[in-house]
Formats: structure tokens, C-alpha cells, sequence
């Protein structure tokens, strides 16, 4: 059994930092590509930023700059770090990943997300 647990998620001021983490455990083999969601009140979830298992990075033209996906493959945990944070990114963060358990074939998992609110 395969989970991801996020953490990190806050309330804070317009221009303030957060840092969210996103830890994978369970009968883990590999784990592929790993990315952050957000789901904004009222509105569809959207692409954050993605990071591959070499460490190549994609990013959702809002965050560009002021957002950094990183990975620890060691620990099996990709981080978020945002910065410049404004009102727009208020959201639910979910962590996602592609990990082949042992035994089996790849499947893509969600953590519960975490609650990210800027405001003043």
C-alpha cells in the first residue's frame, strides 16, 4: 500500500514564503515523475509544477518565478517552496505522483492536500 502525505500548508500574509511537503512510504519500488496541484475555491484543479525523476521541472506560467519544485529521492519527498505569495494562490494543494509499488505496474497517486490560504 502506497501513500502521500502533505504537509506545510498555511495561513499567511500576501508576499510571505510556505513550504510544502509531500512524503511517499509504503512497498515502493520506483517512483516516477512527482508534481503539485492546486484546486482554487470554486474552480478546477490545475497543474502547479511537475519534476521528473532526472530532475527536470515544469511550471504553470502564474507560479514562474516565485515557485520551486525540488525532490529528495532519498526520502522519497518533493517539496514546494513559494515565495512572493499573493491572494491568486489560495487553494487546496495536492501532492501526485507515478510510483510502482513492488510487484507491480505504475499507477498515479494523490495525497489529501493541504490548505493554503494568502490573505491579510
Amino acid at each position: 500500500q502506497v501513500q502521500l502525505v502533505e504537509s506545510g500548508g498555511g495561513l499567511v500574509q500576501p508576499g510571505g514564503s510556505l513550504r510544502l511537503s509531500c512524503a511517499a512510504s509504503g512497498n515502493i519500488f520506483r517512483i516516477n515523475d512527482m508534481g503539485w496541484y492546486r484546486q482554487p475555491p470554486g474552480k478546477e484543479r490545475e497543474l502547479v509544477a511537475r519534476i521528473t525523476d532526472s530532475g527536470s521541472t515544469k511550471y504553470a506560467d502564474s507560479v514562474k518565478g516565485r515557485f520551486t519544485i525540488s525532490r529528495d529521492s532519498a526520502k522519497n519527498t518533493v517539496y514546494l517552496q513559494m515565495n512572493s505569495l499573493k491572494p491568486e494562490d489560495t487553494a487546496i494543494y495536492y501532492c501526485n505522483a507515478f510510483i510502482m509499488p513492488m510487484s507491480s505496474t505504475v499507477h498515479s497517486y494523490w495525497g489529501q492536500g493541504t490548505q493554503v490560504t494568502v490573505s491579510s
